[in-house]
């Protein structure tokens, strides 16, 4: 849980000092869109890992 919200803190200060709202705003979707297809692909990998696909 303390990763988590260590994170959170990460990502809010990432975002605190960036001016315009349309960048900041391009930014944050730019990021949610970012961890949304890392965990696509996390899954996938996870899912060939247990279904026994032959890495070649």
């Amino acid at each position: 849980m303390k990763t988590i919200l260590l994170l959170r803190e990460i990502y809010f200060e990432g975002f605190k000092g960036i001016g315009h709202f349309l960048v900041r705003n391009y930014f944050k979707v730019f990021a949610w869109i970012s961890f949304t297809l890392f965990f696509i692909v996390l899954y996938a990998f996870i899912y060939r890992i247990v279904t026994g696909f032959v890495f070649d």
